[in-house]
């Protein structure tokens, strides 16, 4: 079930944190780096992120997050994490799928990742996003920007 997360309730934020911190920190071991900044983020920063957050749960336990801003017609997913349990079940595609129906009037949606994640970027080209950069963050961090549009 799908449901929107108040993400400024801190037993809701400390939820989404858990799920971040283990579905990131697989990120980390793939990309071959452990200093990427959703690893450092606090109950604290979520709940004053500005964020709208959307919640996968299997029964009582979140087990995947999609969150992002609006800015005009555009979507810019910031998360979209699963509990590593509950990989490859198709949480981030019902997530994503969820987003492009419940939000009216969106033109277009965007989202980077590590270009070293393959996991990930194939995960969006197949879900019909298409490779806008990539941006050197630094020596060993480089991101992937992605787009789709809906209109």
């Amino acid at each position: 079930m799908i449901q929107k997360i108040d993400i400024t309730d801190p037993e809701h934020a400390k939820a989404v944190l858990d799920v971040q911190i283990l579905s990131y920190n697989i990120e980390a071991d793939i990309i071959g780096y452990q200093d990427i900044p959703p690893l450092k983020d606090t109950v604290e920063a979520l709940q004053q992120c500005g964020e709208i957050f959307f919640g996968y749960y299997c029964g009582e336990k979140l087990c995947g997050v999609i969150s992002f801003k609006l800015e005009k017609n555009i979507l810019d997913i910031h998360r979209l994490i699963v509990h590593p349990q509950y990989f490859r079940k198709g949480i981030a595609g019902d997530l994503l799928s969820f987003i492009e129906i419940y939000m009216e009037n969106i033109d277009a949606i965007c989202v980077s990742t590590a270009s070293k994640n393959v996991p990930a970027v194939q995960f969006y080209i197949k879900s019909g996003f298409s490779r806008l950069e990539e941006i050197r963050v630094n020596e060993q961090l480089s991101l992937t920007s992605f787009k789709k549009k809906l209109q």
